[in-house]
């Protein structure tokens, strides 16, 4: 290698890998790519809030918003959904004009994007610029005009507008375009709607011609004959039999034709449609033109002259059918139905032997459904068309000796033999063929019917022999136990019915507890043994806690006359009360309460209804967070929680929330403005009364809290931002008792440092615009607040639980009184001055 004093550069040694062995821990490619979607999967922490105060601020938050949304269109101009989110968040800003022009921009990027067209449009519409939307709709169509939903969109547009005129314009517009069906329907339809019956004419002249099918033609005729120009829609099926000639013509076409003229009374013109075709469309092709043909000839014409030819050509078709399909056995029952009308037994019963020879390949009891019914009406027809008792005896038992009774059996053919030996009056073999199927497969369906079969004989001894058998078989069946203690019941042994009850709810698994606990409960009821219920009820609840038996353990003690039946009661609900106060489903908890309630509303007095309002809940709501099945995150989701008062966890949070609601609204405001404040205090409509009570939550009047606001006036004055002397409670100024009233309702005031603990939950976009209008134009000056991130639904969805709580916390008091309302300005007032 040259040295460096010769003017060389010094070429670098290549490094020399000594040990070439595998690593022994392997990262693989699916490791790699695994870690790398985990860290796009984490969650950045939420940007800080904004409070905006002025203009100022206003208008840098909106730089900063704009300048975000134009980075990300050029980053990648060609997402559409970039400049969509754009336009409506400056559309959401009112800024009409921007929103335009962002729009224009996007058209200009992709002028084929059918959404992008759609949510200009329909943001021109909202705005109420109508001739900026006909601008667009016109662009829209012109550069995209095999597009169907901007022309729906136009036309409706037009005719909501009233401009029925521009609206056919447009549509005619549209037909040049020669467009599917249902827009060439969509004109008809608004000519009609608008009585313009020669105009929809013309319209379905040029329709079928456009789009010539046999439909088409005959919904034209049909429009016709709806109008009542009989003339012209014999003439319309005239042309479309002369247009489609005897290479296209189709069966349809004559059937409607046919049927046109059997409305009209033209018996004779119908005869003659339905020859004319038979003689020119081939016979595998007119099914349906035999079926309407022989359905006319058998309401008005001959029906013998008629009925052979169609019949044999029918029958040639089924013979096709079945040697094509031999297990086809719909086909089967519809060549049997053929025959059965107008063969003799002997024909009949040939085709049922040759039908049921078919058995299925597969002995599986889905394979076997359709064909057990070729035996059913083999030996039905045997019985009842040819009257044979022994021949149907024998299609009985062979079809039970053909079925595989040890993986499947059918219950309905044991039942049908059954049911006929009794018909034949042979008890004793009808009886038989029941052991018989019973012992061999046992099914809840054969049990039940021979139950059934011998309650109708009153055979009690044998139905209950067959109770037992049955409840051998299926212990876990709680109707069967029911219907076994009612046949005791109804012949009056009501302990071995109570028996029945009691080895029954003595099951290990049954598959409806709930109703078999229920039926022992009413036949108790029933039996007036009062005693015996309450210790069911008692036994039913160290069971299951469910509200539900509560509540009906409540209105049993209620309905039973005498004179402690509410005290009863009551204790029962403030039972009741107690156990489910560590039940999860809060809503079973509230249920019972809204039951107290009503009690107490019908049978109590006042001081038990304010005891039970007091354990009533609040509603608030709350957000969590969701994860799919994957564990991926799948977002949050709102719902509605109950705090009840008993459950003490729950006041230190409801308190801090409180206060903190009550120093925002309860902020000293400059003097020149009292009266503005006061102002909008008075014309607080019932949405602001429902926010504000929304964080006032329920609070006992009769203890109030040691440091609240009607104890220590001054010293929440002391707190307020502005700042007062100390005083002690007993210097505070005398209040009136409407005051005081109000104040027991109100918390204390939170030092801003502890407010913002407990952030209230930031506004929606719209609601905040609305806001900062309004305290512009009255000059109040309050602050707003903004959210930071990009996403304009961010703003819903910040916020702790807590917050998301508070929110509702106070429904039940949203409302004030005028004396209460008087007393807060006052105390307002009297604070300011301090």
């Amino acid at each position: 290698m040259a040295s460096t004093a010769a003017g060389k550069q010094r070429i670098p040694k290549v490094a020399k890998v000594k040990n070439k062995a595998p690593a022994e821990v392997q990262i693989t490619a699916e490791q790699l790519l695994r870690e790398a979607k985990e860290r796009e999967l984490e969650l950045l922490p939420p940007p800080p809030k904004q409070k905006i105060t002025d203009e100022e601020e206003l208008n840098d938050y909106k730089l900063r918003k704009r300048k975000g949304f134009e980075d990300n269109i050029r980053k990648n101009r060609t997402v559409i959904s970039n400049w969509i989110k754009y336009a409506q968040w400056e559309e959401s800003l009112k800024e009409v004009q921007r929103a335009r022009s962002i729009y224009e921009r996007g058209l200009d990027v992709d002028h084929r994007n059918i959404t992008l067209w759609l949510k200009y449009a329909e943001m021109e519409m909202k705005s109420r610029q109508v001739n900026h939307a006909r601008n667009i709709w016109d662009r829209a169509i012109t550069i995209l005009p095999r597009v169907n939903s901007f022309w729906y969109k136009y036309t409706y547009m037009e005719e909501m507008l009233g401009n029925v005129a521009g609206c056919r314009q447009v549509f005619e517009r549209w037909m040049e375009w020669e467009p599917e069906e249902q827009a060439w329907h969509s004109y008809i339809n608004f000519e009609l709607r608008y009585k313009e019956v020669d105009q929809a004419r013309t319209i379905y002249e040029r329709f079928v011609m456009v789009h010539p099918e046999v439909k088409n033609w005959i919904k034209y005729a049909r429009f016709e004959e709806k109008h009542g120009y009989i003339a012209h829609g014999r003439k319309v099926y005239e042309r479309s039999v002369h247009f489609f000639g005897e290479d296209l013509v189709s069966e349809n076409l004559f059937v409607a034709f046919a049927k046109f003229e059997e409305t009209q009374k033209e018996f004779e013109r119908v005869r003659v449609i339905y020859k004319y075709a038979l003689d020119r469309i081939p016979k595998h092709q007119a099914q349906e033109l035999f079926k309407f043909y022989t359905m006319f000839e058998k309401k008005f014409g001959d029906r013998r002259g008629i009925e052979d030819v169609i019949v044999n050509k029918r029958r040639f078709q089924y013979e096709e059918e079945v040697k094509a399909s031999p297990h086809n056995y719909d086909a089967w029952f519809d060549y049997l139905r053929l025959v059965e009308n107008d063969a003799d037994p002997d024909t009949v019963r040939e085709v049922y032997e040759r039908a049921i020879a078919n058995i299925p390949p597969i002995q599986e009891k889905r394979h076997w459904k359709r064909y057990i019914y070729l035996w059913i009406n083999y030996a039905l027809y045997e019985e009842l068309e040819v009257k044979d008792p022994e021949r149907t005896r024998q299609v009985y038992q062979a079809s039970l000796d053909l079925i595989p009774h040890k993986k499947f059996t059918f219950a309905k053919i044991w039942l049908l033999y059954a049911q006929f030996e009794i018909r034949q009056k042979n008890l004793q073999g009808a009886r038989k063929i029941m052991g018989t199927a019973i012992g061999k497969c046992p099914k809840n369906k054969l049990l039940k019917g021979y139950i059934e079969l011998e309650l109708q004989l009153r055979e009690f001894d044998r139905c209950r022999k067959l109770y037992e058998k049955y409840l051998e078989f299926s212990p876990e069946n709680c109707t069967t136990w029911i219907k076994f203690a009612e046949l005791e019941t109804i012949l009056g042994d009501n302990e071995r019915a109570r028996g029945i009850f009691e080895l029954a709810i003595g099951q290990p698994r049954l598959d409806m507890p709930e109703v078999l606990w229920k039926s022992y409960i009413d036949f108790e009821i029933e039996q007036e043994e009062f005693g015996n219920t309450r210790n069911l009820y008692k036994r039913l609840l160290q069971r299951t806690q469910h509200v539900k038996v509560w509540i009906s353990y409540a209105k049993f003690e209620l309905s039973i006359d005498g004179s402690d039946r509410l005290r009863k009661c009551r204790v029962i609900f403030e039972e009741a009360n107690k156990g489910m106060r560590s039940c999860e489903e809060k809503e079973e908890r509230l249920m019972l309460l809204e039951a107290w309630k009503e009690f107490e509303k019908e049978f109590g007095d006042e001081t038990a209804m304010d005891r039970v309002r007091k354990l009533l809940p609040e509603k608030v709501k709350k957000r969590r967070k969701l994860t799919a099945d994957d564990g991926s995150d799948a977002g949050w989701e709102e719902y509605y929680d109950y705090i009840f008062p008993e459950d003490a966890a729950n006041q230190p949070n409801l308190k801090l929330l409180a206060m903190a609601k009550m120093w925002k609204r309860q902020q000293v405001v400059p003097e020149g403005e009292e009266g503005e404040e006061e102002d909008e205090d008075e014309g607080e409509g019932p949405e602001d009364m429902e926010k504000s009570a929304e964080n006032s939550p329920q609070k006992p009047r009769e203890k109030p809290e040691e440091n609240s606001p009607q104890n220590s006036p001054k010293k929440s004055a002391e707190k307020s931002p502005q700042g007062s002397s100390e005083s002690s409670p007993e210097n505070s100024p005398k209040k009136s008792p409407m005051a005081e009233d109000t104040a027991t309702k109100t918390t204390a005031k939170t030092p801003p440092q502890e407010s913002s603990n407990a952030e209230i939950e930031m506004e929606t976009q719209s609601e905040k615009e609305k806001d900062s209008d309004k305290n512009t134009a009255n000059g109040t000056g309050k602050p707003q607040t903004f959210d930071d991130r990009d996403d304009s639904n961010s703003s819903s969805s910040s916020g702790s639980s807590s917050s998301g709580s508070e929110s509702e916390s106070g429904s039940d008091s949203s409302e004030e009184s005028d004396g209460e309302k008087e007393a807060k300005k006052s105390k307002k007032k009297s604070g300011g001055k301090d």
